[in-house]
């Protein structure tokens, strides 16, 4: 029973109390406890039936299942010595330059990104970066940043590299060279454009530091080979999921659990240790927002903004291409851009639109997060592992940095997307 008479309203209501609390974490609970309760309070208040918020969870399953195997690979890493030995790699081979430290941790960040996804670069990469830093005398935060801000500028190189990806296309995911025509140049334009106002926004802390040149490099024993080899074959699994245009959440908990059952029967270990570290409250995080968009969805606001869209096509298609990248990217920052994504994918499946219309969809979901701390789940990912380490970051902080980021390469993605389609 509803006990509202503008369900549509406080539905909204409730939307944006949850999303305030996921960004601003009153009391500094953690982020998932607002999406869980704003969850709970459309069912409560009857705005959403509980088999309507069982389904919505139930959409997240390849989710939920992906970042499962993602954070077993990350802490089996972390636990074998990966990462420290990563790190005395990446210092032997900065050369004691702050700024070629910087670039060569750019260029893994997007190795990871594009091969193992947005999510990994923020689960796996932040650790080993953390590592580095410390291994070289640095301050930490200017090369941790790299990890959030490339998570998202690399994650539309291919259909893996951002898991909103998938939500976005749905069933309607191009082949791969296609694909790759009509988005290897605004993402090309987007690292290069992060990058630059990386480094520009960072200047006076990189400019401070002259880092350590020796580092002992710890001797990698065979689980720690194995841990390696199973981030590897996943990423190798990913690619051919992607080709054959499979969902990759199985496959990548698959290859986690496999590589910890291996990793762990070499070490003789219990699993346990392993499995009380990984962050699991990054899981009712994403099934909250999962119920939160089925919610907003009753309210009809799919076909609300589908009419709005084709209007807008018919006056302009170029304008409605704009319009679309750069509100969606608020968008994503306002309520995260799962969600966000969630909901254009689905008006644009709805709607058939041109695909460099759903193009500047998606590439609005995936890098318009980096304006603002909560944007996107890499982004909250890299906070949870920031944390673990004795880091934060705060919101305004990173606002003022994700300014300078993200609207650049915004605008310059867009560009190039249109480039490619003259007399759209």
């Amino acid at each position: 029973m509803v006990l509202f008479a503008d369900s549509a309203g406080a539905t909204w209501g409730i939307a944006a109390l949850a999303t305030c609390g996921v960004i601003l974490r009153p009391w500094r609970l953690p982020e998932a406890v607002w999406a869980v309760l704003g969850a709970a309070g459309l069912v409560a208040l009857g705005l959403l039936p509980w088999s309507a918020a069982l389904a919505g969870v139930a959409k997240g399953t390849d989710v939920y299942l992906f970042l499962v195997g993602m954070m077993l690979l990350a802490e089996l890493a972390r636990k074998e010595g990966l990462f420290d030995w990563l790190a005395a790699f990446a210092v032997e081979h900065a050369n004691g330059s702050p700024q070629h430290l910087f670039t060569l941790i750019y260029i893994v960040g997007i190795l990871v990104t594009v091969l193992l996804s947005n999510d990994a670069t923020a689960v796996v990469l932040t650790p080993a970066v953390y590592a580095a830093a410390r291994a070289a005398g640095a301050e930490p935060r200017p090369y941790l940043f790299i990890c959030a801000f490339i998570a998202n500028a690399a994650s539309f190189v291919l259909p893996i590299s951002n898991p909103a990806n998938l939500v976005v296309f749905g069933a309607h995911m191009p082949a791969l060279p296609a694909w790759l025509a009509q988005f290897a140049l605004p993402s090309i334009a987007s690292i290069t454009a992060t990058y630059v106002a990386l480094r520009l926004g960072l200047r006076r802390e990189l400019g401070q530091e002259v880092l350590t040149t020796q580092v002992p490099r710890p001797r990698l024993a065979a689980s720690g080979w194995i841990a390696a080899s199973g981030i590897g074959a996943t990423a190798i699994a990913l690619l051919v999921c992607s080709a054959f245009g499979l969902q990759l959440g199985l496959p990548t908990f698959l290859c986690g659990g496999v590589t910890g059952l291996i990793v762990l029967a070499t070490r003789r270990r219990s699993p346990w240790p392993v499995l009380r570290d990984i962050s699991w409250g990054v899981l009712p995080l994403v099934a909250g927002l999962f119920v939160l968009v089925e919610g907003l969805e009753r309210t009809g606001v799919t076909s609300a903004l589908g009419n709005l869209l084709r209007d807008a096509v018919a006056a302009s298609p170029e304008r409605a291409a704009w319009g679309t990248g750069v509100t969606v990217a608020i968008a994503s920052n306002l309520m995260n851009n799962l969600p966000v994504g969630l909901i254009a994918g689905s008006v644009v499946a709805a709607d058939h639109l041109h695909p460099h219309i759903v193009g500047a969809a998606l590439i609005g979901v995936d890098l318009g997060p980096n304006l603002s701390i909560t944007g996107s789940l890499a982004t909250i990912l890299w906070l949870t592992a920031l944390r673990r380490e004795g880091e934060d970051v705060g919101v305004w902080h990173f606002l003022r940095l994700g300014a300078l980021v993200m609207f650049p390469a915004l605008i310059l993605s867009l560009l190039c997307l249109l480039l490619l389609t003259p007399g759209l």
